[in-house]
């Protein structure tokens, strides 16, 4: 028996360095290992007669008199002992280690690299072997910098101060709004915005994680954009937030990482060994970049970038196909990088690689819009905003007081509380709007024809559209929703073990129809399910009455015999795109929960009686005559009217089905009352509305898992994040695994418990495959998208966050090491799962979908008042007593 202690925090400050999502890095160790071989062949005919005519079109080998190979020692030695090396004392050391001058100048500066003479196949001439660079090392050797939450960047400007390429200078975007002015920017009206504005707005973003900073930082940008020039809001909306277009668009970057790599090897000159040596010193594509160019200048100034170039540009890439595709790519990226400048290039590099990490989620976005509306209206509005409107601030502006240098200094400010009150009407608006109609395009052009005042109806809900989905709160007992219903009738219904869709149709034309299926993610899945399309127009037949609806519902896998419910592994052995009706091999049954839209009305604000009513009335069960085409029903359900003992019945038959569950929802709008969380507060009523919610997880639904009520184990999902080596038979394996709850209000995963338990030895294998050591999903230090926060549980090696997995524990506990719920049960320790087990992974789930803290602490709290004792709290020594042969009896149980 062998125990494994977790670390302890350390209380000295750990650098964090920001790293490429590196989902192709076995393209880059390819890209890395041919480049090599290529530079190894001798100089081009290109640099030799560039070389000729008098021009540096590379650097030559009077500068770089060393070999590939004694660079790469340079780098390796300098690497292995300090982190602060820049490009520039490289190059530097290098060409004084070969006893001759450093590189060649002009009137006393380094003479440039003319990268606009680089193409494909150009190569830096490699000379004769040096190894004096050994000594040249030990003397300028420079001290590493301190330890630093932030991405790594040089401590030399990219460019001398004189040089065209400088930046211009901008205002701190991080200031209250209400003391920005935007028209202190030196721009002409209608002018195209500098995407170095939008660089400057990344770097700032990058530089904090305080929520009010973010906000007001965002806020200040899409003020002076859409001040200046509206027509740059838009694509600054989708670089902000690292899109193309709207999430249930189809359209991708495609940009592989060896593309980016190859033209920043084109730009630089550098060869790939040194450039793999220089990212493994940034660890981030965009510092890569940054460094690389720091001692490039084109000879001839190019014209600066534009926001809406950019975005071109980004599109131009995304619609390259066919062959030929690659080489269009790279020429693309490689005319962004050659016409950026300081900034800018480490930006615009991270945007291509999908990787920006600067905190402006979706949510902080929309925020962040509205109250730039309320503040700086677009200047081409169709009307003004009229005084009575509740988003005129023009008034207020000037009354609302400075904010007080003491943060916890409270100033009495009317102004500034009504200001705050437009901005809340304001954001509640646009989110409101966006969950029915995520789409940026169409709410970037209502906004700036129309204004905040004619959104809604601008941007109605609309089939083709999908709305973001209302979302369930997880329970545990039949006990707990008779307290948090109270008397409320509710109904129980089956929740299938299915994927769920949104089904989109209309009529056209009163013949052909326009069918669309979204995911719960919005993706959109119509090529997926030619059998429910299929059944979808045997509605449009056998319903005349009906022209358009939206409704929520489950598909689910079905024996095609009798219409008895199968798992869904079998359902996701489907095949995913592109599927002919003649190729469906697994039956599936359309199980309708919902409707939000009918015949053009918009039913969202309807109680759910009368929306289940219609679904009912219009819209009855399909069993077509053919075997394989797909089914159409109603949800079983129970109601609440019948009796406890009919529900708890029901509930019996659910267990025992090969459903997951009960969903509980509340069938008309009503109050409960809400007791008091400390002695002073008083009993409040709390509403609970039974309409259709959007993108909310709200207490009018509640899930009832299997594995969620007590007696049967408590469950959660969670998701992967880091492993160490396994001790014994287990030592080619990952165990145990770290496993993280998901944090929405912080946007990243926090970890909450390392598990061992319940994996056979199929799994571990898999495991294995999925996370090999060093490799696209799997290193030695976090570099994905989202951030983690592992508290005291710190990895051998991280996981790329991918999946979720349902994890049973014996309870909940307090924990020093754990940083999950911190603060809400405890003011100085966090939350973890004590014996967690692993019971199966969610397919249907993304990382967004996973636990989060509050959960956590719910479940906690729910064992404080049941008076369980949880024994002390976990000191996180975790004991691998789990024998083969338990292993084995497991698998049949997964």
């Amino acid at each position: 028996m062998s125990k494994r202690s977790l670390a302890s925090r350390s209380s000295v400050p750990r650098k964090k360095k920001t790293k490429l999502e590196t989902h192709q890095q076995s393209r880059l160790d390819s890209f890395f290992n041919n480049s090599r071989q290529r530079s190894s062949s001798g100089p081009s005919n290109k640099g030799e007669a560039a070389a000729s005519s008098g021009t540096t079109a590379a650097v030559t080998d009077d500068a770089f008199p060393l070999t590939a190979i004694a660079r790469d020692e340079a780098y390796a030695r300098l690497l292995a002992d300090e982190d602060g090396l820049t490009l520039d004392v490289l190059l530097r050391l290098e060409a004084e280690a070969s006893h001759k001058s450093p590189l060649p100048t002009t009137n006393g500066k380094p003479e440039v690299i003319d990268v606009d003479m680089l193409d494909d196949d150009e190569q830096p001439v490699a000379g004769p072997s040096n190894r004096a660079i050994e000594k040249s090392i030990a003397d300028h050797r420079i001290e590493s910098p301190p330890a630093s939450s932030q991405p790594y960047k040089s401590t030399k400007p990219a460019f001398s101060s004189d040089s065209p390429n400088i930046l211009p200078t901008y205002e701190s975007l991080c200031i209250d709004p209400t003391a920005f002015d935007p028209g202190s920017l030196d721009w002409s009206p209608n002018s195209p915005i500098p995407y170095s504005f939008l660089a400057h707005t990344l770097s700032t973003l990058s530089a904090t994680k305080s929520r009010i900073a973010i906000l007001n930082i965002l806020t200040n940008c899409l003020r002076c954009i859409s001040r200046y020039h509206p027509p740059s809001l838009l694509p600054a909306l989708y670089l902000l937030s690292n899109s193309l277009s709207p999430p249930y668009s189809p359209l991708e970057l495609g940009l592989g990482y060896s593309i980016i790599l190859k033209a920043i090897q084109q730009l630089s000159g550098l060869t790939s060994a040194a450039l793999k040596r220089l990212y493994t010193v940034t660890g981030d594509p965009g510092d890569l970049a940054y460094e690389a160019k720091s001692n490039v200048r084109t000879l001839i100034p190019h014209p600066p970038l534009l926001i809406t170039g950019v975005y071109e540009s980004l599109l131009k890439i995304a619609f390259s196909r066919g062959q030929g595709a690659a080489k269009q790519k790279q020429a693309v990226v490689e005319k962004l990088l050659v016409a950026a400048r300081g900034e800018e290039i480490r930006y615009l590099v991270r945007t291509l690689a999908q990787n920006l990490r600067v905190g402006a989620v979706r949510t902080s976005m929309l925020t962040a819009l509205a109250r730039a509306m309320v503040l700086t209206p677009p200047s081409q509005l169709e009307v003004s905003v009229p005084t009575d409107s509740p988003f005129h601030a023009a008034d207020l502006l000037s009354a609302v007081k400075p904010l007080p240098s003491n943060a916890k200094k409270k100033v009495s400010d009317p102004a500034r509380d009504e200001l705050n009150e437009k901005f809340a009407q304001a954001e509640a608006l646009v989110k409101k709007v966006y969950v029915q109609h995520p789409n940026y395009d169409h709410l970037a052009k209502a906004l700036l024809e129309a204004g905040l005042d004619g959104l809604t109806e601008r941007l109605p809900l609309t089939v083709g559209i999908p709305l973001l989905p209302t979302l369930g709160s997880p329970t545990r007992s039949l006990d707990e929703i008779y307290d948090r219903l109270g008397f409320l009738p509710f109904t129980a219904e089956f929740k299938y073990d299915g994927q769920r869709a949104q089904v989109h149709a209309a009529r056209e034309d009163g013949s052909s129809s326009q069918i669309k299926l979204f995911s719960r993610h919005l993706e959109d899945m119509t090529d997926k399910y030619p059998d429910v399309c299929t059944l979808v127009e045997t509605i449009f037949a056998q319903s005349p009455n009906i022209q358009s609806f939206i409704l929520d519902a489950e598909i689910v896998a079905v024996d095609p015999v009798d219409g008895s419910l199968k798992t869904f592994q079998e359902l996701s052995n489907r095949a995913r795109k592109d599927v002919q009706l003649d190729d469906v091999k697994v039956t599936v049954c359309v199980f309708a929960f919902d409707i939000m839209y009918l015949n053009g009305e918009i039913l969202l604000g309807k109680p759910f009686r009368e929306r289940r009513s219609l679904l009912r009335s219009q819209f009855p069960p399909i069993i077509p005559q053919h075997k394989s085409a797909a089914r159409f029903d109603h949800v079983r359900s129970c109601e609440s009217e019948d009796g406890r003992e009919a529900v708890e019945e029901f509930w019996q038959t659910a267990v025992n089905s090969r459903s997951e569950g009960l969903m509980i929802k509340l069938l008309d709008s009503g109050e409960i009352l809400q007791e008091p969380t400390a002695k002073k507060d008083k009993v409040r009523r709390k509403p609970l509305p039974a309409t259709y919610e959007p993108d909310k997880r709200t207490s009018a639904w509640l899930k009832l898992k299997k594995d969620y009520v007590i007696g049967l184990g408590d469950s959660l999902d969670l998701v992967p994040i880091g492993a160490w080596h396994g001790n014994g038979r287990k030592a080619n394996w990952w165990s145990p695994i770290l496993l993280a709850v998901w944090d929405p209000d912080a946007g990243k995963l926090v970890a909450v418990c390392k598990c061992m338990s319940g994996f056979t030895d199929t799994f571990y294998k898999a495991l294995k495959e999925r996370y090999p050591p060093d490799s696209e999903t799997c290193a030695r230090e976090p570099r994905w998208d989202p951030e983690c926060d592992t508290g005291g549980l710190k990895p051998e090696f991280y996981f790329k966050p991918q999946e979720v997995w349902e994890i049973r524990g014996a309870d909940v506990t307090i924990s020093p090491v754990s940083m999950a719920a911190y603060g809400l049960v405890s003011k100085t320790r966090g939350l973890s799962l004590r014996f967690p087990r692993f019971i199966k992974e969610r397919e249907d789930k993304g990382l967004e979908d996973a636990s989060t803290p509050q959960f956590l602490a719910r479940m906690w709290e729910s064992q404080q008042g049941q008076g369980k004792d949880l024994g002390g709290v976990d000191e996180g020594e975790l004991v691998d007593v789990i024998g083969d042969t338990d292993i084995e009896e497991e698998s049949s149980g997964d």
